[in-house]
């Protein structure tokens, strides 16, 4: 039975409910709505660029299964969209490379149209490289950049190709003048061996120039040490030589992490072998 509507009912005081109440000890009781004193409200510029900071750690992480052999990439100590690099590089014109740069995601990086900017800090005689600032052309090889497309492994991918580049036919005439050293790639397309010497040298310059660490660098090359000696001799001694030619089938040769861990702690008890604090040298693959 529905009854018929008498006009407002006043609630009984017992029964009132506020937003802040005082319960039977005299204190206030809070509706956990209200922020910490002093803690200000993220505004929705700040939440998008977390999101995005959170977006890049993934990619980073992404790489650590994915990246492209022979190039490393260390995240900055002070800045999270700032990485040091260095890349090796293993066979053709550019063998025994050893080219150091730096990536640097801008703050808006994973919207579209925003290009990671990739600079080599080592000198590097190529038509991709800026010769001046060392930029590579990411934004030419990429002109439409697309988050859903393009992350920081499409990058590394890219670099570590253009030290590969046999001809530049697939590019039109059009494409050929957007690369940044057109000194480099005239002289790729008149004087191969004029174009391999330049190529050498520079190959040379980064070999001699690899201990010199940028200041704030997190990837440190440092000479070898007696106890590196000796690690090198003991796992030849145990393991045999590089250069052995072995069945690609026969697994027997394959070092394990265990007995790698054995020469270490060898190698440890002869002589004062401790970890240094910087990031270790990277071997020359």
């Amino acid at each position: 039975m529905f009854s018929r509507n008498r006009g407002p009912v006043t609630p009984s005081p017992s029964k009132a409910v506020t937003p802040a109440s005082k319960g039977s000890s005299g204190r206030r009781v809070s509706t956990g709505r209200s922020r910490r004193s002093g803690q200000p409200t993220p505004t929705t510029a700040d939440r998008e660029q977390a999101m995005r900071d959170y977006k890049l750690s993934i990619e980073y992480k992404h790489l650590k299964q994915h990246c492209p052999g022979g190039v490393y990439l260390v995240p900055s100590f002070h800045d999270l969209r700032l990485f040091h690099g260095v890349i090796f590089v293993r066979r053709g014109a550019f063998t025994n490379g050893i080219f150091k740069f730096t990536l640097r995601c801008p703050p808006t990086y994973n919207h579209v149209g925003t290009h990671p900017v990739v600079s080599f800090s080592s000198y590097v005689y190529n038509p991709h490289v800026h010769p001046n600032t060392g930029e590579v052309d990411i934004p030419v090889a990429y002109p439409e950049w697309d988050p859903s497309k393009h992350f920081l492994i499409t990058v590394l991918t890219y670099m570590k190709r253009i030290f590969y580049v046999k001809d530049y036919k697939d590019l039109s005439s059009e494409e050929q003048l957007c690369l940044p050293n057109q000194e480099a790639l005239n002289l790729f397309q008149t004087d191969q061996e004029g174009y391999r010497r330049r190529v050498l040298e520079c190959v040379r310059e980064s070999q001699r120039s690899v201990y010199l660490n940028d200041p704030g660098c997190t990837i440190q090359f440092s000479e070898e040490a007696r106890e590196h000696e000796n690690m090198r001799d003991s796992m030849k001694q145990r393991f045999g030589e590089n250069g052995d030619e072995k069945n690609s089938e026969d697994v027997s040769g394959v070092v394990t992490r265990d007995e790698t861990l054995d020469i270490i702690l060898e190698v440890a008890q002869e002589g004062d072998f401790s970890a240094p604090n910087s990031p270790s040298s990277l071997e020359k693959k």
